[in-house]
């Protein structure tokens, strides 16, 4: 399967007063149509900054995103961003939060409408409708906000840990709720990510950034032997411990003992 978008010698840096700071530099990688991409690598290395070239919110001082798109066209697929807060508004109902992309893109059509009730009833948020968002847990506030992403349709999906103001048991039930919905979807995600375990149960591949300036250190595809294919599962797979021993040793460089 060819990639839908490729990143070619992508670099970028950032100036003040006092000089420039490179943060990205010569970064090369393709994501494939459905695939599940995980970005990890030290803190301050410049992932959300990739995040943000990739979503057309900055542009790279050097190097080019190609397109591919399954159709042959040579537009840029649709992306949705999913940040680290779920930013729903007080003073509108969670519907009215799921509904605010399309209303800005004067895309309230009935067909758009219907995809979103179904959202909500394949979210379990449907009961929740009229609520506001601080009568909601913070994994409902969540599935809110990717409700409210996918209500515009995405291509691919950009997650900047989405789960990281979650406390763990929650953010073990809703990664793997929402990554098992994204796929139901056929959409394609990249996520960055601090949890090693997280990447290794949501990804398909995981590219290993180095400390800045940041380059692709390695690319590591996942395969695990599952029978139950779910991201909860995945932590229990014989392969696991291999996977989280090398992503440790890539970002450490310290072997660790299984």
């Amino acid at each position: 399967m060819q990639n839908i978008i490729e990143l070619k010698n992508i670099g970028y840096s950032y100036h003040s007063l006092h000089g420039e700071t490179t943060a990205l530099q010569n970064i090369s990688f393709g994501i494939r149509e459905g695939e599940f991409v995980a970005i990890v690598g030290p803190s301050g290395c410049g992932k959300s900054t990739l995040l943000s070239i990739i979503a057309g919110l900055l542009q790279p001082e050097s190097g080019t995103i190609a397109v591919n798109n399954p159709d042959g066209s040579l537009h840029y697929p649709r992306v949705g961003y999913m940040l680290q807060r779920d930013h729903l508004f007080e003073w509108r109902t969670v519907y009215k939060n799921t509904i605010l992309g399309l209303e800005i893109n004067n895309m309230l059509t009935e067909e758009r409408l219907s995809y979103v009730d179904q959202l909500l009833f394949d979210y379990d948020l449907d009961k929740f409708r009229n609520k506001r968002p601080s009568e909601l847990s913070g994994g409902m506030k969540q599935r809110a906000a990717l409700i409210r992403t996918l209500a515009l349709d995405p291509q691919l999906l950009l997650l900047d840990e989405p789960f990281s103001a979650l406390d763990y048991q929650t953010r073990l039930m809703v990664s793997a709720d929402i990554c098992h919905l994204i796929r139901n979807a056929g959409k394609t995600m990249i996520i960055i990510t601090h949890d090693l375990s997280e990447a290794i149960s949501l990804a398909d591949r995981i590219i290993v950034l180095s400390a800045r300036p940041a380059t692709v250190q390695t690319e590591i595809p996942i395969t695990l032997t599952l029978q139950d294919n779910s991201p909860l599962a995945a932590r229990n797979a014989p392969e696991f411990p291999f996977y989280f021993n090398q992503l440790w040793e890539e970002l450490t460089g310290e072997k660790r003992e299984s």
